[in-house]
């Protein structure tokens, strides 16, 4: 089911809102860094460490209002081979790292679900991750969707694209969590990817529980 927040639930949310956060940073960073850019060890990114990723501001939306940002990373794409493909791949990073670690923890789920308080923290790194991913990957600057598409596009089309969406970008966004329309867009995809991977963990477990 979509995810829900309510005030008891803060325990568990704080550190999945973290973890989710945090690694989702770490990836924009650490591919960077692998395609040759050295800002992110510059300005000591390349951590897991969660004070060097989290914006307060950022980290409070998401905890209240399920729409919320880490510190963005500052690349170079200079420094890449190809820097279309580059910015596409460090634009990808953030929400394939999530899509990932949702993955894993919700095999760990199946294990500890009988556990109350561990098997509760992980149904929401689980949800969490798949809500930063889905959210981040809507092609409206500045989320990540917005650059991968910009990658995707003629050149003459995304530089109209990105100059023109930049700049209201941020308020289309505003406008989409005020009206609920975030909601709508974003829980049928949620709800499909939830499925999809209950059924795909279920299956390769099967012979375990």
């Amino acid at each position: 089911m979509p995810f829900q927040l309510i005030p008891q639930d803060m325990i568990f949310l704080l550190p999945a809102v973290l973890v989710a956060l945090t690694i989702h940073e770490f990836a924009h960073a650490f591919t960077s860094y692998k395609l040759g850019d050295p800002t992110p060890k510059y300005q000591g990114r390349l951590t897991l460490n969660p004070i060097a990723h989290i914006d307060p501001m950022g980290l409070l939306m998401l905890v209240f209002f399920r729409f919320g940002w880490g510190k963005a990373v500052q690349v170079d794409p200079r420094y890449y081979s190809n820097r279309r493909q580059g910015t596409m791949l460090v634009s990808l990073a953030g929400p394939a790292s999530n899509i990932v670690l949702a993955f894993v923890t919700l095999i760990f789920f199946f294990f500890f679900s009988q556990v109350n308080f561990v098997g509760t923290l992980l149904l929401r790194i689980f949800e969490l991750n798949i809500i930063l991913a889905v959210f981040n990957l809507m092609p409206i600057p500045p989320l990540d969707g917005s650059k991968v598409l910009a990658s995707l596009l003629p050149h003459n089309v995304a530089y109209k694209y990105s100059n023109f969406f930049g700049q209201y970008g941020f308020f289309v966004l505003i406008a989409l969590v005020a009206t609920g329309a975030l909601r709508v867009i974003i829980n049928p995809i949620y709800s499909l990817l939830v499925r999809g991977m209950v059924t795909v963990v279920s299956f390769i477990l099967s012979p375990f529980i």
